[in-house]
């Protein structure tokens, strides 16, 4: 078995936020979404919808990163669901 063939979706969730199916489909573009998540709060790290890392948004110029501080912890990813 070749691990290095197995793909994986890596995903970083910012905030949470939650609407009314009626809000939902009244949006447009230029729409927004306010988030339950300040700037300098962690953001969680994704594997296949999976949590496995808490991290930190990094802005380096053009680029923006994620910083791993730390594994994610399961129960409180679900808790903020």
């Amino acid at each position: 078995m070749q691990i290095n063939k197995v793909g994986i979706d890596i995903s970083v969730l910012v905030g949470r936020s939650s609407l009314a199916m009626h809000q939902l489909l009244r949006m447009g573009r230029g729409a927004v979404i306010p988030l339950t998540a300040s700037p300098n709060d962690p953001v969680w790290v994704l594997a296949n919808n999976h949590p496995i890392a808490r991290g930190e948004i990094s802005l380096d110029e053009d680029k923006i990163s994620v910083e791993i501080v730390g594994p994610a912890n399961v129960h409180d990813y679900f808790a903020g669901a």
